[in-house]
Formats: structure tokens, sequence, C-alpha cells
């Protein structure tokens, strides 16, 4: 099936977002009555991790099911504008109480016979997309289901691989280089696909190793998500790990995560070969692997359909 890519770019501030919208070349949105799936890239990432203009990648996969995807470039990432430079402010704190709640609208407001979007984060946007949740009663009642791939809030893992990329090369050589030049040139120097501010630096080192608090106005997120949790308002979750993801996604790590949470409607997949996949999948290549698309694609769209059909029959 033929898939369509056009971007959107919504005012934020003074630039704009962009919001990369995939579907079948002949669907119109406004027939669909499947909920549109919103996908957030992790750190010094962007929505590029999910899509690409040749049609490869998760977002194009499932829009040849027939879903309306959407893949978010945060501010200053991607095709988002201004790009990243010296003096920028913003913070993971701006994508969870600003981006995220602009976009789930704007979506909802292309899509007017539905009430609900799927949320899929990859990494840190998993974190990012769990704390809004935890946060917000809005989200509880119009987010769909929360999917994950190799999304954890802490790495506690302990090994030399971690201690080199994460204690020497995160914590002090990464924030070296931002306070030097203002952000993260993390294209530049081959740590990411894309750069990083300060902020958001800085404020994902802290909860990498310490409390889920936000840095701007106190908010405890993870007594929220304890109280979510309580009264049954979490979306159906499912958190993927890779068995070769060893330290940025550790798969110990994100059942801590899940743990954390107190998730109770939730999967959990480990992606390894002993568990009957093709590889032992690592961080990145659990989205971007050309054999992802016979692997676990196919489970994902599965379960996104088998969601679909649910929710029609409640």
């Amino acid at each position: 099936m033929a898939i369509k890519q056009d971007s959107h770019f919504i005012p934020y501030l003074d630039g704009r977002l962009h919001l990369r919208q995939i579907r079948s070349s002949d669907t119109a949105i406004t027939d669909m009555s499947k909920p549109p799936i919103l996908m957030l890239h992790g750190a010094m990432s962007n929505g590029r991790v999910f899509y690409s203009e040749t049609g490869r990648g998760l977002a194009c996969f499932l829009a040849e099911a027939g879903f309306v995807v959407y893949a978010l470039d945060t501010q200053g990432r991607g095709q988002s504008t201004p790009r990243l430079q010296r003096g920028f402010k913003g913070g993971q704190g701006e994508v969870i109480r600003d981006q995220l709640p602009l976009i789930h609208h704007y979506i909802l407001g292309l899509h007017p016979k539905v009430s609900k979007v799927h949320w899929c984060g990859h990494s840190w946007g998993g974190v990012l997309m769990a704390s809004a949740i935890s946060r917000y009663p809005l989200f509880q009642d119009s987010v769909a289901s929360l999917l994950t791939f190799g999304s954890k809030r802490r790495i506690k893992i302990k090994s030399l691989k971690k201690w080199m990329m994460v204690d020497l090369g995160w914590n002090k050589l990464a924030q070296a280089i931002a306070w030097s030049h203002g952000y993260l040139a993390a294209d530049k120097w081959r740590m990411g696909m894309d750069n990083e501010s300060r902020q958001s630096l800085a404020q994902s080192i802290d909860w990498v190793r310490g409390d889920w608090i936000d840095h701007d106005d106190g908010f405890d997120y993870a007594s929220a998500a304890r109280d979510v949790a309580k009264q049954g308002k979490w979306p159906k979750s499912w958190f993927i790990a890779g068995s070769g993801d060893h330290v940025l996604g550790n798969p110990a790590d994100v059942r801590r995560m899940v743990e954390e949470c107190q998730l109770k409607d939730v999967n959990y997949t480990l992606l390894s070969k002993s568990k009957g996949f093709k590889h032992d999948y690592g961080h990145a290549d659990m989205l971007t692997h050309k054999d992802a698309v016979d692997d676990h694609f196919i489970q994902v769209r599965q379960w996104y359909l088998s969601s679909h059909t649910s929710t029609r029959h409640r």
C-alpha cells in the first residue's frame, strides 16, 4: 500500500514545531475510525528515528496498515525551528507541560471522529510521555495506549560500558561540551542523530540518577504515577526492551520503570533470539534494523489493531 507523508508546522513560542503525518495515500484522515498514533523521539534524536523519506521505519509500516501516524520533532530538533543554538532556554519540562499538550490537541482537531490518541515513545521519549500522563488527567482519559521502546527512567545497571557511556561520556564529556558551546552538538560529535539543549541534558542526567521531580516547579511525578495507578487510570501499556541494549535501555532498567509507574495493564517484551526474534536488538536498531519489519513490527501492528477492535466494541 502506498503511503503519503506531509509536514505540519505548528506555531510554538518564537518558532514552529514540526509534525510529520504519515498515512496511506488512498485514505482520507477525516474518514478514519482508528485513533491516530503520536510518536516521540528520545534524547539526541528527532522524529526521523520512526520514519524515512523512502518509506522505512515503524511509522511507515503502521501507515501501510491503515493508521495515521504522527512523528514529532520537539523544539529545536529535526525540522522544528528555531534550531538549537547558544542561549536556547528550553528543557524537557517544556516538552511535558507545553509541547505534548499542544500537539495532542492539534492531532485530535484533525481527527474529529475519535477522542483518543495512541502514544509511542523511543528511549527518553517514553519517559517524557509517561511523565505527561502521570501529571495530566486529560491524558489519562485521552491517551489510548502507551508503547515504549528501550525506555527507562533510571540507569541502575553497573558495567564498564555503562561507566564509559553514561558516567564519563554523558555526565561529564557531554556536559562539558554543552556548557562550552551553549548546547550539545551531538550530531557534530557523532554522539547522536540530533542536538540537545543544556537544560534537557542536565535535567535528564538528574532523573537518570535521582528523583523523578520536575526541575521547574517541583512536581512529583513518581508520587503522581502511583496515584494514577491506584485510580486505575494508566492507559494500556507495552514496554519493549532489546537484549542487546546493554546500557541506554537495559532490560532490567526498563522493568524498573514499569515497577516505578506501578503499571497493571502492561505487557513486557524482550527482543532476543532466545525469545524467538531474529536478533538480540540494541537501543536504536530495535526501530531501524531492516529485519524489524518482518519481526517485532508485525506484533506491534497486531497490538494496535487489537486495541482498535477492543475499543470499538466497548
